[in-house]
C-alpha cells in the first residue's frame, strides 16, 4: 500500500477531477444560457450575448473540462501502465495552478474584452476573441496555453521513457505518448497562422484541421488509451488483441489529419482537398470499427460484469457513442448528404455526442 501511494499522486488525480467537473458545471451552464437566447431571453447584455456564451462554451470544455480530466486520468494510469511515478509532484501543482489560471483567464477575456469594449478594437486584438471559428481564444491567452502544453510533456514522457527501456510500451501508452506530442503543435497550427498569416480559404482549410484535430489527435488517443488501461483493470484480463490496438493506433494517425477540410465542404478550397478529407473520415469509421471490435472482445465471455460494475458500463457506452459518431460523420460528409444538413442543428448534434455522449461518459 505505501509503495501504491507513492507510485500514484492521488492528490493531484483529485484536484483535476474536481477541477473538471467544476468546468462541466460552468460549460453547461453557458450552453444552456446561450440556448436561452433562442426564445428571446438575455442575461446581462451585451457580457452575456449568444457569441460571448458559445466561446466560452467551447473553448471552457476543451481547456477547463476536458483538460483537467484528461490530466487526472493520467495521472492516476500512467504511473500504472509504466511502474514509474510521474515526473514530480510539486511541479505537478505548478502545472495544476497554471491550467486553472489559463482556464478562468479566457472566460474572462472572452467575456469583457471582445469588439469594441474595453480597451477598444486595437487592444481587443489582442486581449478579446479572435474571429476563427475554435480559434476564439484570445492572443493573450493563446501564448500561456501553448506553453502549458508544452512544459506538460516532460511529467508523463518520464516515465514513459523509463518504461520503454525495460520493455515493449502497451498500446495505452502509444496512444498518450502520441497524444502528448500531437496536442501543442495542433494548438500552435489552429491558433497562429489561420488567425495573422493566411486569411481566407487557406485560413479556414487549417482553422478546419485544428478543429477537428483538436478531437482526433488530443481528446481521442488519450482518451483511447485511458481506456486501454481501465477496461482491461476493470475486468481483470488483458486486452484481446495488442495487433489490433496497433492497428487503430496507426489508423488514427494516418487518416485523422486529413479529415479537417470536411468542416468546409462546398467551399472555395480546392476539391482534391475536400475529396481527400471525405475520404479519411471514412476511412476513420472502419480504424475505429477495429477499437470496437477489439474491446468486445475483451468482454466476450466477462459480460456479467456489465451488471455488476457501473464504470465498465460508462465506458462501454462511451465507445459505442464513439463508433455511432464517427459512423454519423462518414455519412455527413458526403457531398450529396452536406447539401441537406450543412447549416443545420445536426451538425451540432453530431459535435456534443462525442463530446458529452463519448468522452463525459468515458471520463
Amino acid at each position: 500500500m505505501k509503495q501504491q501511494k507513492e507510485l500514484v499522486y492521488t492528490d493531484l488525480v483529485k484536484a483535476h477531477m474536481i477541477m473538471g467537473l467544476i468546468d462541466l458545471l460552468l460549460v453547461m451552464t453557458f450552453g444552456l444560457t446561450y440556448s436561452l437566447t433562442f426564445l428571446n431571453i438575455h442575461i446581462v447584455d451585451p457580457y452575456m450575448s449568444p457569441v460571448r456564451l458559445r466561446f466560452n462554451h467551447t473553448n471552457l470544455a476543451a481547456y477547463g473540462f476536458l483538460a483537467n480530466l484528461i490530466t487526472g486520468g493520467l495521472y492516476w494510469a500512467v504511473p500504472r501502465m509504466t511502474g514509474h511515478p510521474v515526473w514530480n509532484r510539486a511541479y505537478g501543482w505548478l502545472l495544476w495552478a497554471a491550467l486553472q489560471v489559463v482556464g478562468i483567464g479566457t472566460v474572462i477575456s472572452l467575456l469583457f474584452f471582445g469588439g469594441t469594449m474595453l480597451g477598444g478594437p486595437e487592444l481587443s486584438r489582442w486581449i478579446g476573441p479572435q474571429s476563427v471559428e475554435w480559434s476564439e481564444t484570445p492572443f493573450i491567452m493563446d501564448v500561456p496555453i501553448t506553453l502549458w502544453l508544452f512544459v506538460v510533456i516532460p511529467q508523463f514522457l518520464v516515465p514513459i521513457i523509463k518504461a520503454s527501456k525495460e520493455k515493449p510500451l502497451y498500446t495505452g501508452l502509444w496512444y498518450i505518448t502520441a497524444g502528448l506530442v500531437w496536442t501543442p503543435l495542433v494548438y500552435v497550427l489552429g491558433n497562429y497562422p489561420s488567425v495573422f498569416f493566411y486569411p481566407g480559404a487557406a485560413g479556414a482549410a487549417l482553422n478546419g484541421s485544428f478543429i477537428h484535430d483538436l478531437v482526433g489527435l488530443y481528446v481521442t488517443p488519450m482518451g483511447w488509451g485511458l481506456m486501454y488501461y481501465f477496461v482491461p483493470r476493470v475486468l481483470q484480463k488483458p486486452i484481446w488483441s495488442h495487433g489490433l490496438g496497433l492497428l487503430g493506433f496507426w489508423g488514427l494517425a494516418f487518416f485523422y489529419p486529413a479529415q479537417g477540410v470536411h468542416h468546409y465542404l462546398w467551399s472555395p478550397i480546392p476539391m482534391f482537398a475536400q475529396y481527400a478529407a471525405v475520404f479519411a473520415t471514412i476511412a476513420i469509421e472502419i480504424v475505429v470499427t477495429t477499437v470496437l471490435v477489439n474491446f468486445m472482445m475483451t468482454l466476450r465471455g466477462s459480460y456479467g460484469a456489465m451488471k455488476e460494475d457501473i464504470p465498465l458500463r460508462w465506458f462501454y457506452a462511451g465507445m459505442i457513442n464513439y463508433w455511432i459518431t464517427c459512423f454519423q460523420c462518414s455519412i455527413q460528409v458526403l457531398l450529396t448528404t452536406q447539401k441537406v444538413i450543412h447549416f443545420t442543428d445536426w451538425v451540432t448534434g453530431h459535435a456534443h455526442l462525442i463530446m458529452f455522449g463519448t468522452f463525459g461518459f468515458g471520463f
